[in-house]
């Protein structure tokens, strides 16, 4: 329920909020948009809850460092903001500066820091503290820090806010911790919800897990700067080329996205050798680099980032272009991604080339969603007969999930009540949950329909921008007049044949690293085997053609292990590759080999026999024997989803048949997917007798 509150008070509140916003942004001219006024009256006035829905670019940190510094005028506690990203949070933390706010963050890099920041907080000297979602499921900050910061804080802000929703294309369950969060609050502390891509469901979603009497601002998700268009080009060799040959054209630095980390190496390793300024950036590289990464880039040192989403949410940069090589599974993933670019320029280009692999990729992530319900009874039945908590790591032994999928399931059963985190692990709460079939199967109808709309996008001849704002239910959307089916952008589709050429030499360029397995995994004692620590005489480092999701040979080889092909012999193109594999693998060896064994395959037989029988002739090797299938019950692939599983049901499923000799031997499998089997294998032929063991497969999925 809005307060009362005099007309002279909101207007003297509003010349206070102006000056604090021309200290912000550094300008004397500045003024407040309307729905910004708006949103911070109901914050710093009317202390009610808001959801901001706005356009990247549109202001939303100045609401709330506005909203901020009204509140601590009148002797509020500090704010909270919570923020995904650490991109985020150092942008934030530099902006709140500029205006005189004193800014903060606890998060897993500064962990040193946490008790003195802690001390500054108790002792009124943070204004602002930025905390990752995932600290409020730390039990640590959750049991003695959160409740503290609920009682005291003068505002809450949640940013990023479509996170919350399970419809949201990218719901990440550490933000469902902000509801209870929000329960815990005193009566008449603000909260402010904000984010750039909700559609209506989100939206609603959102709001209602907001409270009553939110206040909802939505505006036009129009973004006036950004030129859109799409490059449809056959080979991957023409799209690499088509990056060479037009990059230096774009304006200014900008993002290059790919679907998968392999990608964004091949693609900036091609880039650089083309003479481009540009690095690769993923989730897996370092955090200090990649810190060194986002101030080249907003300084102009590099031409572009070739980065997977992990460089999104939050990345503040006056950037000229986003090309996306490969398209995101949603247009809403897709508008937030492409809204990296134009902040702070009149004109910035959009281009976006889609491949063939997308869906397969797509698939891959698809498989990913809400467990089946019969493994999370399991997951909750393994903790009810716990006698204390239990890690991640040692539940891996019981339930065949991923360590990543374990650890979401049990975020999202801790949310819902049914576990709890503490020190040392999980712990079963005995509450009552139930499994909501139908929600997750409308989630995953939702998904379908993303991808769907996101083929549409592609084939469409309707106005881009108009496109993408439809499917974030802009009901503002019209015709922009500046993308390609509006005539505003013209994009060439032609590529130069020496840039083709090398684009191809660079793809065909067989040869990934298979590196061997170090450590058994934890807890197989659970399984009844008696392996742990380091994994003494295993294969040394081997060697595979591709990955399957490289750019270059990663494509026959998806083509090869689809799920439907006939089994056959190895196609005569990836038989040439394989021969480059091992000649250039073979100038390191220190002994050759002097047998094969080859890992047996119920899945495809003729495939295995055919890559071991065809080295024997051409190494002139004998073939002495295999890694047999003794418990064909055990399925093929079976516990891949995690390490213990998988070493227990390769321990049931395989026995090593074959005459070891004493020098090295030629190990061979078609497809490496977890590293498991050949690990094991090498193990029994070391066992056995052989000097070394040398790992060769066709592919790899990592």
């Amino acid at each position: 329920m809005v307060t009362a509150v005099s007309d002279d008070v909101r207007r003297q509140a509003r010349t206070a909020a102006e000056a604090h916003l021309r200290a912000l942004v550094g300008r004397d001219d500045a003024v407040l948009r309307d729905d910004q006024w708006s949103a911070i009256e109901a914050l710093a006035v009317d202390a009610r809850r808001s959801l901001v829905v706005q356009r990247t670019g549109w202001g939303k940190s100045a609401v709330y460092f506005v909203a901020t510094l009204l509140l601590r005028a009148r002797g509020a506690g500090p704010t909270v903001i919570v923020s995904p990203l650490l991109a985020l949070m150092r942008n934030q933390i530099a902006a709140a500066e500029r205006a005189g706010i004193r800014a903060v963050t606890i998060n897993s890099t500064n962990i040193e820091q946490w008790q003195p920041i802690n001390d500054t907080i108790n002792s009124g000297g943070v204004d602002v503290l930025l905390v990752s979602p995932e600290r409020l499921n730390n039990p640590g900050f959750r049991d003695e820090v959160m409740p503290r910061l609920a009682a005291t804080c003068g505002l809450l802000v949640v940013d990023e806010a479509h996170c919350i929703s399970d419809w949201g294309h990218d719901f990440r369950p550490d933000y469902r911790r902000i509801r209870t969060l929000l329960d815990t609050l005193p009566v008449g502390i603000p909260v402010l919800a904000t984010t750039a891509t909700a559609n209506a469901r989100v939206t609603a979603d959102v709001a209602e897990q907001l409270g009553r009497d939110v206040l909802v601002l939505r505006g036009s998700l129009d973004r006036e700067s950004l030129r859109l268009g799409v490059v449809r080009l056959k080979t991957a060799e023409m799209r690499l080329a088509w990056l060479s040959d037009h990059l230096a054209e774009q304006p200014g630095s900008g993002i290059i996205y790919c679907l998968t980390v392999a990608a964004t190496q091949e693609v900036a390793a091609y880039l650089r050798d083309r003479g481009h300024e540009v690095a690769a950036y993923s989730g897996q590289t370092d955090t200090t680099e990649r810190q060194a990464l986002e101030g080249a880039l907003v300084e102009g040192r590099v031409k572009a980032l070739v980065a997977t989403s992990a460089l999104g949410m939050g990345f503040d940069a006056s950037l000229g272009f986003v090309i996306n090589l490969g398209a995101p599974q949603s247009p809403v993933a897709y508008y937030q991604q492409v809204g990296r670019a134009g902040r702070g320029t009149d004109d910035a280009t959009v281009v976006l080339l889609p491949q063939i692999e997308d869906r397969d990729i797509w698939a891959y992530f698809a498989s990913l969603a809400f467990p089946p319900e019969q493994l999370v009874r399991q997951t909750l039945e393994v903790l009810a007969q716990a006698p204390g908590a239990m890690s991640t790591v040692a539940l891996e032994s019981y339930v065949e999930l991923s360590r990543n999928r374990l650890e979401t399931l049990l975020k999202v059963l801790d949310v819902d009540g049914a576990v709890r985190r503490v020190q040392g692990g999980w712990i079963s709460t005995g509450e009552p949950w139930s499994y909501d079939a139908d929600r997750y199967a409308r989630v995953a109808e939702a998904r379908q329909r993303e991808q769907d709309a996101m083929l549409g996008y592609l084939d469409s001849d309707e106005c881009r921008m108009r496109f993408l704002r439809s499917q974030l239910d802009d009901p503002e959307a019209v015709d922009c007049g500046r993308c390609d089916n509006c005539g505003g952008l013209t994009l060439s589709a032609s590529v130069s044949d020496a840039a083709v050429a090398e684009a191809g030499a660079a793809l065909s360029r067989p040869g990934v690293g298979l590196e061997p397995r170090k450590m058994w995994p934890t807890a197989l004692a659970n399984l009844g085997l008696e392996l742990k620590g380091k994994i003494a005489d295993g294969p040394t480092a081997g060697r595979a053609i591709a990955r399957l999701t490289d750019l270059g040979h990663g494509q026959a080889l998806r083509a090869l292990f689809r799920v439907g092909v006939e089994d056959g012999p190895v196609p005569a193109p990836l038989t040439v590759a394989l021969m480059a594999v091992m000649k250039d693998w073979s100038a390191d060896w220190q002994e050759r080999p002097v047998a094969i064994v080859g890992i047996e395959s119920s899945r495809r037989p003729q495939l295995v026999g055919d890559l071991a029988t065809g080295l024997s002739r051409v190494m002139k090797l004998p073939i002495v024997g295999r890694y047999a299938i003794v418990d064909p019950s055990v399925a093929p692939g079976q516990g891949a989803a995690n390490s213990a599983q998988r070493v227990a049901a390769i321990h049931r499923r395989y026995r090593l048949e074959a005459d070891v000799p004493a020098g090295p031997v030629l190990l061979v499998d078609d497809l490496v997917v977890s590293g498991w089997t050949m690990t094991m294998a090498g193990v029994a032929l070391r066992q056995a007798g052989a000097s070394a063991v040398l790992p060769l497969a066709l592919g790899t999925q990592t």
